[in-house]
């Protein structure tokens, strides 16, 4: 299904031409503590270091303790969030498939045997084996060596396939998968067009078409499969972005309420607010003092 990875969230990786993501987080970046769901082709591993979280893989909910991890496959929906809007720290790392040879035979042999459409959505990593013991110390060493002055990419990358392969070794075949069916493949598309149009005007109408599904269908598909309307995944998309820029640039309130596909800068100001709890100017000042950086 690689015809529809150009929809996927697009990672802000590391280093350039290197498509390795490697971050530490923490989840009261994120509007009303919870990410918003998306799905890439890479590889996803999340080690909890402080409190816990939450986790949604393609419909379940599972419980990441402080301490423990979670293996996300490729291509599946998911986000971490806090019920409670407790705070969560964690080490995210995202590792994209070219970095694993899927470009060669045997490397694209090995990728759809080990995280195809018909393989686990996630396993849960734990300490309590000595192989998610072992992915876990990886998880810290690829965060440090990530953040070592300089980097060594030659470390990365084999610190990385290293993780990907002993993953792939306890990783189990699941025939008739549920995310190569159409109903996925129609929430896939219609997830991308928010991620590469949220700048935008954007309607029901719109979403509904790229899924090649009707109105009723779009609303029915988003429930089932986000536990959201497609309203509030574009809202709460718009201002995941939105964040981002607040922390991430010194652009103005108004640029980034337009780039964001807001109307205004005080109908940008009103949802943010109804969103966060704080105005855009204040969730930047706070987000940028030394006791919330990440």
């Amino acid at each position: 299904m690689e015809v529809f990875s150009d929809l996927s969230e697009e990672l802000n990786y590391n280093l350039p031409d290197f498509p390795l993501y490697v971050r530490k987080g923490a989840l009261n970046h994120f509007d009303k503590y919870a990410a918003a769901c998306h799905w890439h082709p890479d590889l996803e591993f999340i080690l909890v270091l402080d409190g816990e979280m939450e986790y949604f893989v393609n419909g379940e909910i599972v419980l990441i303790e402080r301490g423990n991890g979670i293996f996300v496959n490729s291509k599946r929906m998911h986000y971490g969030f806090s019920t409670n809007k407790l705070d969560c720290t964690f080490i995210v790392v995202a590792v994209h498939p070219s970095l694993l040879g899927i470009n060669t035979h045997v490397g694209k042999v090995y990728w759809d045997e080990k995280f195809g459409s018909n393989t686990e959505d996630y396993i849960m990593i734990t300490s309590q084996s000595t192989w998610g013991k072992d992915i876990l110390h990886s998880l810290h060493r690829i965060y440090e060596e990530m953040n070592s002055t300089p980097c060594n990419p030659l470390r990365l990358l084999s610190l990385a396939t290293s993780l990907c392969a002993d993953v792939g070794d306890h990783i189990q075949r699941v025939p008739g998968q549920i995310n190569d069916d159409q109903s996925w493949i129609a929430v896939w598309k219609m997830t991308g067009y928010i991620h590469h149009h949220f700048d935008l005007r954007v309607t029901l109408n719109d979403i509904a078409t790229a899924g090649s599904v009707c109105r009723s269908r779009c609303c029915e598909l988003f429930g089932t499969y986000i536990g959201q309307t497609p309203n509030t995944y574009l809202v709460r998309y718009r201002i995941q972005k939105s964040s981002e820029m607040l922390v991430g640039t010194n652009r103005s309130i108004s640029e980034i309420a337009m780039n964001c596909g807001f109307q205004s800068a005080s109908y940008f100001s009103s949802v943010f607010r109804n969103e966060t709890g704080l105005t855009p100017q204040n969730y930047r000042k706070k987000s940028r003092t030394p006791s919330h950086s990440i």
